[in-house]
């Protein structure tokens, strides 16, 4: 799988590009500021129907313009397929496979299994759980229906849980009936992410070690957990519980979408005692073992895009970086540097087929081929 031809309208800084690329190594190099990133970022639109950066799509429509546009002919299983994603302000998105529009969104994720490297993963180590969780479910969603499915119902439950609360709160009444319904729905879905959450980080963390040693070269253990409500308990007993601490707060205050991963390195918290080298290998670990995830579980080899891969990595750790990257086991790669030759020198010393556009003011200045 790869993609072969990308177009943008009124994207971001972008009025108009269009993009022929090669079918393994893509570099765009330029200035800070210049559109690298957001060609990234348009690619990751066509894969998950949204930003990778941010969440409010008629933000990501260039300055004073009506709408924008974003296309893409992939190559699927020997196969051309068209990818659109259109949006016109004050109106609902679209997105089209083929020219026939999707009625849900939700039905396109997993059609282009995309993994996504930049400075802005940090939040994992950062932020608070929301990022984490959002890591997870953005991995097991690229394969698992079913899990988006309950995923999405789940939080459409707690919405209406959270609001009965509110409502009980502001009339000083309580029904127990009426938020019973909604906790036998909340129980269903919750139970079926929580088993999914857990038989993934089993699976996932052996191949984030692996990655992790290669980058880093073996000179730290590094752990990831799976932090959740339910490991220890039933989701019946465990809202049972917390009753009246969710009728004094007028919201829900257990369950799956408290749910965490706790990261640490030769046995204490990540972010505390980790160099900003040690955080950043962590995270390339952490989204290179999703790529080998997802890759063996869908028997394709998704798109890997990685912006800014010099960021607080020294020149060692970048060197095992791409030379693992470039190898036979990843498919297309999408990799961003404001070094002009740095990238193209690296790839030029591995016989490796690449291709190089140099980027100025969300135009093409110039595109170079080896």
């Amino acid at each position: 799988m790869y993609l072969k031809k990308l177009s943008v309208l009124n994207f971001k800084n972008y009025s108009e590009a269009e993009f022929e690329l090669s079918n393994h190594i893509n570099c765009f190099s330029g200035n800070n500021g210049e559109g690298k990133t957001n060609i990234l970022d348009a690619i990751h639109y066509l894969s998950f129907c949204k930003s990778f950066f941010n969440p409010i799509d008629s933000q990501n429509i260039l300055h004073d313009a009506p709408f924008f546009l974003i296309q893409g002919s992939f190559i699927l299983d020997n196969k051309e397929e068209e990818i659109y994603c259109g949006l016109k302000r004050n109106q609902k998105k679209q997105f089209k496979r083929n020219k026939k529009e999707y009625q849900r969104l939700a039905d396109h994720i997993g059609l282009i299994p995309l993994v996504m490297v930049s400075p802005a993963d940090s939040e994992l180590i950062t932020e608070g759980s929301e990022s984490r969780r959002r890591f997870i479910d953005s991995v097991i969603s690229q394969f698992n229906r079913e899990y988006l499915d309950c995923l999405i119902n789940y939080n459409k439950v707690l919405s209406h849980r959270n609001a009965l609360l509110k409502q009980f709160g502001n009339t000083r009444s309580f029904d127990f009936e009426s938020l019973e319904i909604w906790d036998m729905q909340l129980i269903e879905y919750g139970k079926i992410v929580h088993s999914e959450r857990t038989n993934f980080i089993n699976s996932f963390v052996t191949i984030f070690q692996k990655y992790y040693e290669l980058i880093s070269g073996g000179n730290e253990q590094v752990k990831l957990q799976y932090i959740s409500h339910l490991n220890d308990d039933t989701f019946f007993d465990i809202l049972k519980k917390a009753l009246n601490r969710d009728k004094a707060m007028e919201y829900t205050t257990v369950g799956i979408h408290k749910d965490d991963l706790e990261f640490t390195i030769n046995g204490y918290p990540l972010k505390k005692y980790a160099s900003q080298g040690q955080q950043k290998s962590f995270l390339i670990a952490l989204k290179l073992a999703q790529f080998d995830f997802i890759k063996t579980i869908k028997k394709t080899t998704p798109i890997l895009l990685l912006d800014d891969i010099y960021d607080k990595l020294d020149d060692l750790r970048v060197k095992q970086l791409m030379d693992l990257v470039s190898s036979d086991k990843f498919g297309q790669l999408f990799i961003t540097d404001t070094h002009p030759t740095r990238l193209s020198d690296l790839f030029k010393s591995s016989n490796t087929d690449f291709k190089v556009f140099k980027i100025s003011k969300g135009t093409i200045e110039k595109t170079l081929i080896n």
